[in-house]
């Protein structure tokens, strides 16, 4: 589903969390002006972070706030297993 690409790295989540866990991970190996992180959701490019940009950018109309619901959504999913395994 999503696919986080950098220099010298490649690999792909399911979940938007653990790709942008990951992404960020990788920003401090960022050094010099062309080399960026990029994660891409299907085959588009969602989310970008480079040195000519002081903060990751968001690509795309509307991504930001689907994005958003993703990560609320597996917050609660996540939340949700935790209070399942806790009980048991």
């Amino acid at each position: 589903m999503f696919r986080v690409i950098a220099p010298g790295f490649e690999a792909r989540y399911d979940r938007w969390t653990d790709a942008l866990n990951k992404a960020n991970s990788l920003i401090p190996n960022c050094q010099g002006l062309f080399k960026d992180v990029r994660i891409y959701y299907q085959d588009n490019l969602v989310w970008l972070y480079s040195r000519s940009h002081k903060y990751p950018q968001y690509i795309g109309a509307g991504v930001y706030d689907k994005l958003v619901r993703l990560f609320i959504r597996e917050a609660i999913e996540e939340s949700t297993t935790n209070d399942l395994e806790t009980k048991e």
